[in-house]
């Protein structure tokens, strides 16, 4: 079997006023306020976006997301439906996600994060893996200053 691999990321700030919703993996999370950028920011399906790219070789992020939203089109699952249409006959057999971000608590989303990722993706939730570390601090991310998320994605020639 022919296997490909792909390595993601994306990471954004918080929004410095509240009012703009949260969204992780299509999912709503409770938080006084969202992420910054043109798009809702959702940085889980960016960097599931950005995997496949880093295998398509498209470049959804860098330029068809951008024209997107400037057309009002801001539900990052568009740009991950663009992503998988570049698969073609590729299929998705792993997702490895890293969040890394000191709020809001993550781990009771995650069962919600893996149902919608698979739905989106077409595959099954126990084919995809959701880690979430502070990093110790270390990082802005881990000081609570945004949202950093890494994708490993496998895929496979059907």
């Amino acid at each position: 079997m022919t296997t490909k691999t792909g390595i993601g990321q994306d990471s954004h700030a918080f929004e410095e006023t509240t009012g703009k919703p949260l969204i992780l993996a299509g999912i709503k999370l409770n938080n006084p306020t969202g992420l910054k950028g043109n798009s809702d920011a959702d940085v889980v399906l960016h960097s599931i976006t950005n995997a496949i790219s880093s295998i398509t070789g498209s470049n959804i992020l860098g330029s068809v997301a951008d024209q997107l939203c400037q057309e009002g089109v801001t539900d990052s699952s568009n740009f991950l439906k663009l992503a998988l249409d570049d698969l073609k006959d590729w299929k998705i057999s792993h997702i490895a996600i890293t969040i890394e971000c000191l709020k809001p608590k993550i781990s009771p989303q995650i069962n919600s994060m893996k149902k919608n990722i698979a739905k989106l993706c077409h595959i099954n939730k126990t084919d995809i893996g959701i880690t979430v570390t502070t990093g110790e601090g270390l990082t802005a991310f881990g000081k609570g200053e945004g949202i950093q998320a890494t994708t490993i994605l496998t895929v496979y020639k059907t």
